[in-house]
């Protein structure tokens, strides 16, 4: 098998390279939290308790997706380092082996999420007045897992060969499907029966099959730079055990950051619904900030995954340092405009509300000069997790949010006169510290002798 058509990332300009990969991530991105809104939107319209019993059941899956991310990322990392090296008939081994590898997965996890849904519901504290409906969104979402595995695994390998285009419209096509299904499921019309809050979910499993489908037709018939064959299928242990490997520490380091947040949530909850909601503000901004973040991490973790892969190891190093600038400079500036234009911002989400607005908008200016860092952070992990060092993203994940934001967070907003802004001022000092503990270990290059 020689080389396929698609273009490796090892030569040319490398800000050209992280431009083409960077932006239609950020876009996909951008598309899956359109997604979440439009649920949240339809659902809104049936009143709180709706949108409340959806709310309740997102730390779990979120959970239950981070296993399925942390492998299929590590599928990138193979294909993009095999990918580098020039090596076709690699490249399609290590996606064939990720898809059944993962499929089985799914499956696994599926079944769990549906038959154990009641007691997560009641173990993560539903009320008698949404038990029922967070129970049955969970069940139906619990049966999707299976397709949104397999279109992760898609999208993470085309990632890797560098065909980050593609995933984008097949996202795109999805959003707008959701946005009619989302209505007619949750609301019926004509034969279609109303399902209520678990009809946002019925409509999410139709869109996730149809582009599993579609993913894994693409991969099938290998006209994009991937072919999966169905002998290449059989279980490899030892393959399953390096994926495992790769995987599982990318997955911890996603649990630990559902489960930080979450935590955090518990912390905010004791002063207050104002503050509450305060907050709630501005950790949605910040899921907003972290999008381009994200989008240039996963960019660079396939240009250093390819230049690994084909030992140009000076250029791996390049490209981390200037994805490093990028992030480091364009977040410092967004954190700028958010600093100037906070009221506003909070202001547009509940404009009848002084005390949260006040408070809303000092925490997104309490955080805002630290998101240069974040970028920092982010991008440094996935340089190493290009290079196949997961677990030091790991670290610098668990570092962040569990040995620094989280105790510092809980002891500011408890044992100083800072109260519930203590909790605000955990997160800019978490940014600072965790960058610079990630950027001195990005120099000291220990990363660069990982080779897969």
């Amino acid at each position: 098998m020689g080389a396929s058509k698609e273009k490796t990332y090892t030569e040319g300009k490398i800000i050209t390279a992280l431009t083409q990969l960077a932006i239609p991530i950020i876009l996909a991105n951008v598309l899956q939290t359109a997604y979440q809104l439009i649920d949240t939107f339809w659902l809104g319209r049936l009143g709180a308790n709706a949108v409340a019993a959806v709310s309740i059941s997102f730390p779990i899956l979120f959970l239950i997706l981070s296993l399925g991310a942390g492998l299929t990322l590590a599928g990138t990392v193979f294909v993009s380092q095999h990918k580098g090296a020039n090596d076709q008939s690699k490249v399609n081994y290590a996606s064939s082996q990720t898809v059944i590898v993962v499929f089985v997965v799914s499956v696994f996890l599926a079944l769990i999420g549906y038959f154990s849904a009641g007691p997560l519901m009641r173990l993560i504290g539903a009320g008698p007045e949404v038990l029922s409906d967070s129970v049955s969104y969970f069940k139906v979402s619990a049966l999707g897992f299976v397709f949104l595995f397999m279109f992760f695994v898609f999208q993470s390998l085309m990632r890797g060969i560098g065909n980050v285009l593609l995933p984008v419209y097949v996202i795109l096509v999805t959003v707008f499907l959701n946005l009619i299904l989302d209505p007619l499921f949750i609301y019926g019309f004509g034969p279609v029966p109303g399902f209520g809050v678990s009809g946002a979910a019925v409509a999410s499993v139709i869109t996730q099959g149809l582009s599993a489908v579609a993913g894994m037709y693409i991969l099938w018939k290998g006209k994009h730079g991937i072919r999966i064959h169905f002998s290449e299928m059989k279980f490899d242990w030892p393959w399953t055990k390096k994926l495992f490997q790769l995987g599982l520490p990318s997955s911890m380091e996603q649990s630990a950051r559902a489960l930080g947040m979450t935590m955090m949530v518990v912390l905010v909850t004791s002063f207050g619904s104002e503050v509450v909601a305060a907050y709630g503000i501005g950790a949605r901004i910040l899921s907003f900030v972290i999008i381009p973040a994200l989008g240039l991490a996963i960019a660079t973790t396939t240009l250093v995954g390819q230049n690994i892969g084909a030992r140009k190891t000076k250029r791996a190093e390049k490209t981390g340092f200037l994805s490093t600038k990028i992030a480091f400079f364009g977040l410092t500036g967004i954190g700028a405009l958010l600093f100037v234009f906070a009221e506003n911002l909070v202001r547009f989400f509940v404009p009848n509300e002084p005390q949260v607005i006040h408070d809303g908008a000092l925490f997104i200016k309490i955080m805002g000069p630290s998101f240069g860092f974040l970028g920092v952070q982010q991008v440094i992990n996935g340089t190493f997790n290009g290079a196949g060092f997961t677990k030091a993203s790991m670290f610098i994940s668990f570092l962040n949010l569990w040995i620094i934001r989280f105790p510092l967070g809980y002891y500011l907003a408890y044992h100083t006169s800072l109260a519930h802004e203590g909790i605000y001022w955990a997160f800019p000092i978490s940014n600072w510290i965790s960058a610079t503990v990630a950027f001195v270990y990005f120099k000291m290059g220990y990363w660069k002798k990982r080779l897969i």
